[in-house]
Parts: structure tokens; sequence; C-alpha cells
């Protein structure tokens, strides 16, 4: 589960429900959804509601969709995660076939990359936010 004070110390507003909300719904137990829906509800009011019901929707959209068309990690994604995927047993999933197996190789420098490969996307973020800025 997510840091609890990490959400509320994010200076996002109503960051804690909106998190419970979100780790509620991909958990699936109807209780825990039901629950965290009318924290979020009392919190944002229905349109705000909606609006975060539709991101976790759409998620769950753009996975289907990558799953059900094939496609395949690109390279750095598939090093990158290669040891997440193993540990959670997302490589037993049958969309996996479209993506090559990871060795002991990968899975080892997978968390030894990975922060390497976080501050590169967060550089490249941050350059296509200035140039879209200007």
């Amino acid at each position: 589960m997510t840091d609890r004070s990490a959400a509320a110390g994010s200076g996002i507003p109503h960051a804690e429900a909106l998190v419970t909300f979100a780790e509620a719904v991909v958990g699936g137990d109807e209780l825990q959804v039901a629950t965290a829906r009318q924290v979020l509800l009392d919190a944002v009011g229905p349109e705000a509601l909606v609006d975060a019901a539709a991101v976790a929707a759409n998620f769950e959209r753009m996975d289907r969709i990558a799953d059900a068309t094939g496609i395949p990690l690109d390279a750095p994604m598939d090093l990158l995660t290669a040891d997440l995927r193993s540990e959670l047993g997302i490589d037993s999933f049958a969309s996996s076939v479209n993506s090559p197996a990871s060795g002991a190789l990968k899975r080892a420098l997978a968390p030894l990359l990975r922060p390497l490969g976080l501050r590169v996307l967060k550089i490249v973020a941050r350059r296509i936010a200035r140039q879209n800025a200007s």
C-alpha cells in the first residue's frame, strides 16, 4: 500500500482520499471501493469524484488496449522493469508473450539502473514541458 504520510505531504488537495480511492479501485474489494468512493465524494464533491473515476477507468482502458493489441515493452522499459515484473508475476500474463523474456542479468541490472532511468525521464519531461510552455 501507499505511504499515507507521503500522500498527505504531497501538497495535492485531498491526496490521501484520492490514493485510497485509487488503491481500492485497483484492489477490487467492493466494500473498500464503496467506502473509498464515499470518502472521496464527501471530500471533493460529485464532479471531482467522476473525474477521479474516469482517470482510473482510463488507465484500465489503456492497459486493456495495450494487451489486446499485443504492444511489446520497448527495450529500455523492459530492462528497467524486469525485476518488478518478475516479482509481481506480471510476466505470467498471456500478453507478456509479446515482450522478450527477461533473463537473470536483466532482473539483476534493473534495480541498479532504475534510478538513472528515472532521472533521465525527469529531465526529458522538464524539457518537453519547457518546449510546450514556449
